[in-house]
């Protein structure tokens, strides 16, 4: 039973103060409940209100890819400064340390490999297992006008009816096949599109014309995917051109662990999506993280 001795009645109750209603600052996601917003809140950072995920996904289409082919050596020494893993529940149980107090984007799509139709995907993830990997946001691919558009779309709306259920946001990944325009008109589309459906967050790809019009058209927060490797001044330079376009962050991998200086890089990363700095002051930090790791004890 309650103890009730000594039970004293409420005195300060603030009555010359106005009740503090706290606005929830994330694009698109103030009215959501309060588990999504602490998810989001998670994955984007309080004073930038961006995010650096570190994509390691790939494996789930393309196998050992290029500084992928150990998980615990490439990317493990890279989770202490990243913002966010993206990855697989694979990859996630076997490789990545579960005290590392990082969010997971999980990737809960698959069913095909670069031998075949990419986007012939299905949900691969149940919402159960997620929970059970205390994912702070699932993820399928979307696929605009290839021959499985419907069925990508499809795995999207069963992700965002489930996720919504339990209090986990969706992203929304706008994937590209071989015989797709990468252009703002594409982009646009297929951003506003997954966000019309219920998507939280949108991953899509930075063009160098009308990417300001992606964003202004995509009622959620946009990340970049950072593609294929680039050098270091590009990759850096595309990052900084997004956030100032209006981009809430960036999704990298190759882009990074295929870096000579991995570390170096995603610490220059984290300088231009968090800290604002110019591509050329990002490259400096990555080529003292470089020449740092290259000198003797």
């Amino acid at each position: 039973m309650a103890d009730l001795d000594d039970v004293k009645e409420g005195k300060d109750f603030g009555l010359d103060t106005p009740v503090d209603v706290k606005a929830f600052g994330l694009r698109g996601s103030n009215a959501l409940d309060w588990g999504m917003q602490d998810r989001l809140a998670r994955i984007f950072q309080e004073k930038s209100g961006n995010t650096v995920m570190l994509a390691f996904d790939h494996g789930y289409f393309q196998g050992p890819a290029t500084g992928l082919e150990r998980l615990d050596l490439t990317i493990r020494p890279l989770v202490p400064y990243t913002d966010v893993m993206m990855c697989t529940r694979g990859g996630l149980r076997a490789t990545m340390p579960a005290d590392s107090r990082k969010p997971v984007v999980l990737r809960c799509s698959g069913g095909m490999s670069v031998l075949t139709e990419l986007s012939n995907e299905l949900v691969a993830v149940d919402i159960e297992d997620a929970l059970r990997l205390n994912a702070s946001a699932i993820t399928t691919n979307v696929y605009v006008g290839a021959e499985y558009e419907h069925k990508s779309l499809s795995n999207l709306v069963k992700l965002i009816d489930t996720g919504n259920r339990y209090g986990v946001p969706t992203m929304a990944v706008t994937g590209v096949g071989k015989d797709m325009a990468r252009d703002a008109r594409y982009f646009g589309l297929a951003s506003r599109i997954s966000a019309e459906l219920g998507a939280h967050i949108v991953k899509t790809y930075f063009v160098e014309e009308g990417f300001e019009k992606v964003v202004a058209g995509c009622p959620v927060p946009i990340v970049i995917a950072g593609g294929k490797k680039l050098p270091e001044i590009d990759a850096l330079t595309m990052a900084y051109k997004a956030i100032d376009q209006g981009a809430s962050g960036v999704d990298m991998g190759r882009n990074i662990f295929q870096s000579d200086s991995p570390v170096g890089m995603i610490k220059a990363v984290r300088a231009v999506v968090h800290d604002g700095e110019t591509p050329e002051k990002a490259l400096q930090i990555y080529e003292d993280e470089k020449a740092r790791a290259l000198s003797p004890a």
